[in-house]
């Protein structure tokens, strides 16, 4: 026997509420049908006694108090699951925008996903190559990891984001290698951005990917990182892929909680926010990892924009809380045209040391990587000395970490954005890198290391490379 409530008591944006209603729980999804047939959905987002406030996924346009029929599922949101899911493009609640027709699931699962027992969590090990120097070498990004990169409006995160899926993978013999991409509150033009560089690039048969455009509603918004994650636990844990979850832009995702917080009449927090948004963001965060006895794992790399550039925003101060680091976007650097823009100091992978080394990437990776942060931070004191008594009154030593520093970002940190660079190709750079110091100065590294890796006389290659540099 089909339920169905006739008529509704209060219609309120894409919020409707039924009065008389028994036997709904939180979350649960209802079909709401026209007079003329039509058919929306919608979520059951609070009760209170027998009145149900429901969010209508396609909006209110349309309804009326008593155009509409309104049936219970019993059921909460849940994804249609399937191999098949590789190569295709989805729209933020899962549902097929590619034109190649329904996906025939596997099975289907709740998109609110289950909490990984901390028992059963598998400590992050190796590490993903994503092909970009600057993420590779200094805050190399583990498998089951979460580190976020906090940009800035208007900067080349959409680049990046695009550049990481062409380039990513893991070592040879660690298993297949898939990537669950979503964009939510995106341009029409951004998402025409992505999904044409992924078929150039031929990436896109091992994407799945979910669009939520600035026009879908945002409740939908709300389900997409949900969708994706679902879709990235299933292709790992019962598939045995790796699988890395880009989601952009979280701050998009961030302010359609704070609006739909606000419809439902909520008391604000910071800036607005709700108060829950700390459990909210790890309630997503938190699904990435690796599971004991499963082979596949979960990597998050979420984007999010840092209103007016501010790291202390709640989203970007919140999302630090959770993640284990972050890759930061420098915005003198973008200005500077250097791409990436990544800013080495404040950036960092908390997970780096237990993936990196002998045995993953090579046994020099560590030390290096000590010397060029510490190398390079001595750059900055240089350049604050030079800006008060001018690069003529420093000293020699001075003199050469300023060289050391532009060299470090025009040849290291920057790199086109069609080209990928291995792991072996980065460390040699490194290498190279550093004999523009005096051995003296690299005090990071071990003499056996340095014997084997420090070339006497090679900064004239690399001279003659910035001589080259724009």
């Amino acid at each position: 026997m089909r339920l169905e409530y006739i008529g509704l008591s209060e219609l309120s944006g894409s919020l409707i509420t039924l009065e008389g209603v028994s036997g709904v729980s939180y979350d649960e999804t209802a079909e709401i049908t026209l007079e003329n047939g039509a058919v929306r959905n919608g979520r059951v987002i609070l009760i209170d006694g027998d009145r149900v406030v429901l969010q209508v996924f396609e909006g209110t346009r349309g309804v009326s108090l008593d155009n509409a029929r309104t049936h219970f599922t019993g059921e909460p949101v849940k994804l249609a699951l399937s191999k098949e899911m590789l190569g295709r493009v989805f729209d933020g609640a899962g549902r097929p925008i590619d034109g190649l027709g329904e996906l025939y699931p596997e099975e289907r699962r709740d998109i609110n996903g289950s909490a990984i027992n901390p028992v059963s969590r598998q400590y992050p090990r190796s590490y993903i190559e994503t092909g970009i120097s600057a993420i590779d070498c200094s805050m190399t990004l583990i498998r089951g990891q979460k580190l976020p990169i906090f940009s800035g409006s208007g900067m080349k995160h959409n680049e990046l984001a695009a550049q990481i899926v062409r380039q990513a993978k893991v070592g040879e013999g660690d298993g297949e290698f898939a990537i669950v991409f979503a964009a939510m509150g995106v341009k029409n033009d951004t998402a025409d951005f992505f999904r044409r560089s992924f078929e150039e690039a031929g990436a896109l048969q091992r994407v799945v990917m979910f669009m939520n455009l600035a026009s879908d509603p945002i409740i939908e918004r709300i389900l997409t990182p949900r969708c994706a994650l679902t879709a990235a636990e299933y292709l790992a844990f019962d598939k045995g892929y790796h699988v890395l979850v880009i989601l952009t832009d979280m701050t998009s995702y961030c302010e359609a909680v704070r609006e739909f917080s606000s419809s439902k009449g909520e008391i604000p927090s910071r800036k607005g926010f709700p108060a829950y948004l700390y459990s909210d963001l790890a309630s997503l965060y938190e699904r990435a990892g690796m599971i004991r006895g499963r082979p596949g794992s979960v990597t998050q790399v979420p984007i999010l924009t840092m209103p007016n550039d501010d790291i202390t925003h709640p989203i970007p101060d919140l999302t630090g809380y959770i993640t284990e680091g972050q890759i930061v976007l420098d915005r003198d650097m973008d200005q500077k045209g250097v791409y990436p823009p990544i800013a080495i100091l404040p950036s960092l992978s908390r997970l780096m040391k237990d993936g990196i080394g002998e045995g993953f990437t090579r046994a020099d990776h560590p030390a290096l990587s000590n010397q060029l942060f510490a190398s390079y931070s001595k750059v900055q004191d240089a350049r604050s000395l030079a800006g008060v008594i001018g690069e003529d009154e420093l000293s020699d030593v001075d003199k050469q970490y300023l060289e050391f520093g532009r060299a470090f970002e025009r040849l290291f940190i920057r790199q086109d954005v069609m080209h990928g660079r291995t792991m072996n190709e980065t460390l040699d750079l490194g290498w190279k890198l550093l004999t523009l110091l005096p051995r003296s100065e690299l005090d990071r590294v071990d003499d056996a290391t340095l014997d084997a890796h420090y070339v006497e006389g090679a900064y004239h290659s690399i001279l003659s490379d910035l001589a080259g540099q724009p």
